[in-house]
């Protein structure tokens, strides 16, 4: 049994090389993921930060108009107001364009753990297909040893026979 070799051990590597490189892959799907989520964090909390100011500012102009404040200052506030409000804007936008980014990474994480599921199928096939091709040698040369044994024996008892 020590020589002979599992023929399909090329097949047996190739299989582990690919298995290999789809757990590389998954880990590298994982670790943007991540990233990406991180990203979208920052953006959630930049927007939360405008949002937070421009309740400020419309608390400001209520305030303002109460007390009665000139004409022009309300304009000037309210024109502030606008450009705070076009700041938002900017910043729902990036928060949605993550979120996407962020649902993208997930779609391909997903189909990195198929594809490493299915590689670990496979490889585990081949690795059983190995372990019975192990105990159908191991089976033959058994049988090979005592049929030799068998030979050898009626050998011997031939000789005994000659002899006697």
């Amino acid at each position: 049994m020590g020589k002979d070799k599992y023929p399909l051990q090329d097949v047996l590597k190739i299989k582990k090389r690919k298995f290999e490189q789809a757990v590389k892959l998954f880990e590298e799907k994982t670790a943007q993921l991540l990233e990406e989520e991180e990203k979208l964090y920052q953006a959630e909390e930049e927007r939360n930060k405008v949002l937070e100011h421009k309740i400020a500012k419309l608390n400001q102009i209520r305030t303002a108009l109460d007390k009665g404040a000139k004409y022009e200052k309300i304009e000037m506030m309210k024109n502030y107001l606008k450009v705070v409000k076009e700041q938002l804007k900017e910043k729902e936008n990036k928060v949605a364009n993550q979120k996407k980014a962020v649902e993208k990474a997930e779609k391909e994480l997903e189909e990195a753990k198929k594809n490493l599921f299915e590689k670990k199928k496979d490889l585990e096939k081949l690795n059983i297909h190995k372990d019975e091709w192990k105990k159908e040698v191991a089976i033959e040369v058994t049988r090979k040893e005592a049929s030799e044994e068998d030979e050898v024996g009626s050998v011997r008892h031939a000789r005994k026979k000659k002899k006697e």
